[in-house]
Formats: C-alpha cells, structure tokens, sequence
C-alpha cells in the first residue's frame, strides 16, 4: 500500500486553508502562495489529478495545466515585476504533480543559484530561514496582487 499523497491531502482539505494561502483555483490545478516569499510571489500550482509525471495526463488535461501555470506566472509577473521566473516541475519530494514558481529578483545575493541551495541552508540556519520567509508585502497584499492580475488576464476558475 503507498503513502498518502500530501498535495491530494490538501486539495482535499482547501476550505480549511486560509483565505490568503489559496491565491486561485483554476479549473485543473490550484495557485498556493509559497512559504518562501523574500521571492516575492512564490507560488506552487497544484494539480487537481493525481499524477506523478507530466506525460501521464491525457493530453487535454496536460494543455490545460500548462497553461494556467503560464498564466500563473504571467501574473506573477505583472505584479511584481522579477527580474527572471523559474519555474520547475520536480516532484523528487512530493511525487504529485506541481510547479514551483519563482520570481527572482535582481538584488537577490544567490542569483546565479537554485533557490533550493538557500532552503538546505535555511534548515539548520534559523536566521537564513527568516530571511526567506519573510517578505517585503503583507501576505494578503502579495494575494490580493496575484487575484487582481489574474482577473486582469481573465483567468478561469474552477471549482472548490
């Protein structure tokens, strides 16, 4: 028998979830905003079918999930302006289907590096922790943002 899935778990559970952590929710996937917001906008999407590689979606569900991250990341974007946007789709930890979308800023000291060498650092470095968790905006202000660019961009919803 396999573990539970932490990401279907969640879904499963989003009326739970404050108001601010859930950023939208698209038709095939749901817009969380990330813990780890000194990059400011982070989010993950989540997709709404349990699926460990991108390939295993029939095709129409695989287009539709590629384009709300796109237009999750042109939200992004629009509100906060980055310097770069990455956006990975690992799932190493996590074996559920889910970007991680970081804007990079321009002033950020480990630019040229995965934002995940940062997180290894920040899990025995209290303050290095602080440092990325932190943002420079209110939690419902980043929300609030990332809602109004998406309205902007005429973004689909879907259902809870």
């Amino acid at each position: 028998m396999s573990a539970p899935c932490p990401l279907c778990d969640k879904l499963s559970r989003l009326r739970e979830l404050s108001d601010n952590e859930i950023v939208w929710r698209f038709p095939h996937s749901v817009a969380l905003l990330g813990p780890w917001q000194y990059h400011l906008g982070y989010c993950v999407l989540v997709s709404r079918t349990h699926a460990t590689e991108i390939h295993q979606l029939p095709l129409a569900d695989r287009s539709a999930f590629l384009e709300e991250m796109v237009l999750l990341t042109s939200a992004i974007d629009a509100a906060f302006k980055p310097r770069k946007m990455n956006c990975e789709l690992l799932g190493n930890q996590v074996p559920h289907l889910h970007w991680h979308l970081f804007p990079r800023r321009a002033d950020d000291p480990d630019t040229l590096k995965a934002v995940w060498l940062a997180f290894d650092r920040a899990e025995q470095d209290e303050q290095e922790k602080q440092r990325l968790q932190t943002a420079s905006l209110p939690q419902m202000e980043i929300t609030a943002r990332l809602r109004s660019s998406l309205r902007q961009l005429h973004a689909p919803k879907g259902m809870e």
